[in-house]
């Protein structure tokens, strides 16, 4: 009998990275929609970032378990991803402001959306591959800003 039961992921480290890089990755992408005070910043796109890893790694532990149970049949923890990706988009789409010929946050909303995926990305263990996105795109959000001030 385990005794830590549903409560072994508290003492899983890696899990716990995961969950925190999710959020801190998220933040780094928000951070600079903060800075300019756009609509969704830093404790938004944390979220987001959260969001996903957890969902993530919920995904890929039920699919381990009822893997064991079903003998490998019908799992697929890619619905996951689905899911993310639609819920993160409808969040985004909801930043986004039409007004006349202008539209305004749609790089919040993209910003958003990345979150997402770096959320993603960090709950499937990827954590190297995450930290590559969001250094590019705070790359992307800072010196492309300055070239096009420019």
């Amino acid at each position: 009998m385990d005794p830590l039961g549903e409560l072994r992921w508290l003492v899983d480290r890696d899990l716990v990275i995961r969950l925190f890089a999710g959020a801190l990755l998220g933040g780094c992408i928000g951070l600079e929609r903060e800075l300019r005070a756009h609509p969704a910043g830093l404790r938004t796109h944390m979220l987001v970032g959260l969001a996903a890893a957890l969902f993530t790694i919920v995904a890929i532990d039920l699919a381990r378990r009822l893997d064991a149970v079903t003998g490998g049949m019908g799992v697929d923890p890619l619905r996951a991803i689905e899911a993310v990706t639609a819920g993160v988009a409808f969040i985004a789409a909801g930043a986004i402001i039409r007004s006349g010929d202008k539209v305004r946050n749609l790089t919040t909303g993209a910003g958003m959306w990345l979150a997402g995926a770096v959320g993603l990305a960090t709950g499937a263990g990827y954590l190297g591959l995450a930290v590559l996105a969001t250094a590019l795109a705070v790359v992307i959000l800072t010196a492309l800003r300055w070239l096009e001030m420019r």
